[in-house]
């Protein structure tokens, strides 16, 4: 996969930041004028957008550092707390929404369905350009992909207003602004869970979604002169870099020969897995005990303690 160039995705968060900022302004006055919560909050929400996309873009940002002698792996996982920080501040904001949404439906309030159908299609149309402008990134980039489910979330929020503003021009139902609220807090916590369930598997170096290590090992395997492929770790270096830990068992040989077996194994784990750190260590003869995970090596040796003891 090609990734988009970071300076690409930084040009695109500073448009969906200042169109974010200039939304709310909007909308806060037109949900004021209309006497409509679902616009305020919808405004309110739009706001979020703004100091969510302005940490994406800062995450970014720094993300783009090399790496230093204390973080030797770079900036890159910056993103992913960002990515957490944006779920948090939605987070935030449904609570908000929640608890206004609850005083409006207890004692509704009469709201100007033109003015929302107005103001709520404007919001729309500015959520739905920096949709469009994020959809890519958003495919390659955790951190992205927090500030592009914002502007989607805002989008089907707005059409929510929009579809109330219209019902309220023939019907006064104004217990359904809080209503439709609350429906756009379950889709929007609904997305917010899938964030942070993918920024917990990278910051918990777990082995990442769709990432098989009986295969990689079965493909590593099936390289000539490989014996065997054991203390093996798979992890997320950040939302677009897998990493690979393994010790490789091959005949003892020049090293100039072990070097095209590496070049070969790095092929097939990148072409094959995505893998595009490996870190491989080369052996003649396999330790023992040896399982394939480094935590198999110490549950066998306390066995042993404990049998000699």
């Amino acid at each position: 996969m090609v990734h988009l160039h970071e300076t690409s995705l930084g040009k695109r968060l500073i448009i969906t930041m200042v169109m974010n900022l200039i939304i709310p302004v909007v909308q806060i006055i037109g949900g004021v004028l209309a006497g409509s919560m679902a616009l305020i909050s919808d405004a309110l929400h739009n706001f979020s957008d703004f100091t969510s996309t302005l940490i994406g873009y800062i995450a970014l940002r720094l993300a783009q550092r090399p790496p230093t002698p204390k973080l030797t792996f770079g900036y890159h996982r910056i993103e992913v707390f960002a990515a957490i920080l944006n779920t948090a501040l939605l987070c935030a904001a449904c609570l908000y929404i929640g608890v206004e949404g609850w005083k409006r439906f207890i004692n509704p309030q009469p709201v100007d369905g033109h003015l929302v159908i107005i103001f709520a299609s404007i919001g729309f149309a500015a959520n739905m350009v920096s949709v469009v402008i994020l959809h890519r990134g958003a495919q390659e980039n955790l951190n992205i992909r927090s500030v592009f489910l914002h502007m989607l979330m805002d989008a089907l929020t707005s059409i929510g207003v929009v579809i109330i503003g219209v019902i309220w021009l023939f019907f006064p139902l104004y217990w359904l602004d809080p209503v439709i609220s609350w429906v756009i807090i379950v889709l929007i916590l609904y997305s917010a869970w899938d964030i942070l369930k993918e920024a917990f598997t990278i910051l918990m170096n777990a082995t990442p979604t769709g990432v098989d290590i009986m295969k990689i090992r079965d493909d590593m395997m099936a390289i000539e002169e490989i014996g065997d492929v054991h203390h093996i770790h798979v992890w997320g270096m950040s939302a677009n870099s897998i990493a690979l830990a393994a010790h490789v068992v091959v005949p003892d040989q020049m090293l100039s020969s072990v070097d095209a077996i590496a070049k070969n194994v790095r092929k097939v784990l990148l072409q094959r897995h995505n893998i595009d750190h490996p870190i491989l260590q080369f052996e003649t003869e396999r330790y023992e005990p040896s399982g394939l995970f480094c935590n198999d090596d110490i549950h066998d040796s306390s066995q042993q303690e404990d049998t000699t003891a």
